[in-house]
C-alpha cells in the first residue's frame, strides 16, 4: 500500500505529468515521469474500462500500486510519476506487471537524468 504523500491525487499533477513528463511503453503499461525535486516521490494511476471490469481493473491497479510500493525503495524522492495500464494489463502476470513497471520507470530516470 502506498502511503497518502506517495500518491498523485489532483487533476493538475495527473495532467502536469503526463503532459511534461518522460514517457515510456511496455506491453502492459505506459509510464509517465517528471522530476519533483527533493520531494517524495508520487504515484498515480490510470486504469481506464477499456482494461476490463471493476473486478479486474481493481486487480490490475493493486498489482501496480504494489509494484510502485516496491520501486520506492530505489526512487524514494524526486519523481511524480503516471502510471496508464493498457488492455493486455487484464490478462499479464503479476511478473509480467512488475517487469513492465520497473523497466519503464528505469528508462524514464534515465531520460530524465540527461536533460
Amino acid at each position: 500500500m502506498l502511503a497518502v504523500g506517495n500518491r498523485v491525487r489532483t487533476s493538475t499533477d495527473f495532467s502536469h505529468t503526463v503532459r511534461s513528463g518522460a514517457r515510456s511503453g511496455r506491453r502492459n503499461v505506459v509510464l509517465y515521469a517528471v522530476k519533483s525535486g527533493q520531494h517524495p516521490t508520487r504515484v498515480g494511476f490510470i486504469v481506464a474500462k477499456s482494461v476490463g471490469n471493476a473486478v479486474t481493473r481493481n486487480l490490475v491497479k493493486r498489482r501496480l500500486r504494489e509494484a510502485a510500493a516496491q520501486s520506492l525503495r530505489d526512487y524514494p524522492t524526486g519523481f511524480d510519476i503516471v502510471v496508464r495500464a493498457l488492455p493486455p494489463a487484464a490478462t499479464a502476470s503479476w511478473e509480467d506487471l512488475r517487469t513492465d513497471y520497473m523497466s519503464a520507470l528505469r528508462t524514464c530516470a534515465g531520460k530524465l537524468d540527461r536533460n
